[in-house]
């Protein structure tokens, strides 16, 4: 069974790797862990991971980058794949974006950059949590 992917979109490397080293720290081999610089890229990596059998189940995207803002990438992502944990981390959002966001894309958390490493790594457990089949109560 393919291992399901946590997907960091920023289009700074240095933020993408920082990310990525966090939560492999927090949540090990758990998981796989992706970067794209840009909203494109991200989109051909979820379809890619889609066609090969694997699963995002969490992105990770910052706002501000070139062509496709985050919101708008998130806001796309939840119409192809709406079951995708959605958090947007940026420093430069407008409130349009994240109302927009929370709207359109069933974003599940805002965070601000700089971020707290503990509280990115809860928000996607909480997150993930969401994803978690209710427990069916035999008679």
């Amino acid at each position: 069974m393919s291992k399901l992917t946590i997907l960091c979109v920023d289009d700074e490397t240095i933020i993408l790797n920082s990310l990525r080293r966090q939560l492999k720290q927090a949540f090990n081999d758990e998981y796989l862990y992706e970067g794209a610089e840009s909203a494109d890229e991200a989109l051909e990596i979820i379809e890619e991971l889609a066609e090969e059998g694997s699963n995002v189940i969490v992105i990770v995207s910052d706002w501000l980058m070139p062509g496709m803002k985050g919101d708008e990438l998130l806001c796309e992502v939840n119409k192809r794949f709406p079951k995708v944990v959605k958090i947007l981390l940026t420093g430069q959002a407008d409130e349009s974006a994240i109302e927009r966001a929370k709207a359109e894309a069933n974003l599940h958390k805002y965070l601000a950059k700089p971020w707290d490493a503990k509280e990115l790594t809860d928000c996607i457990r909480s997150g993930l949590q969401r994803l978690k089949p209710e427990p069916v109560n035999s008679p």
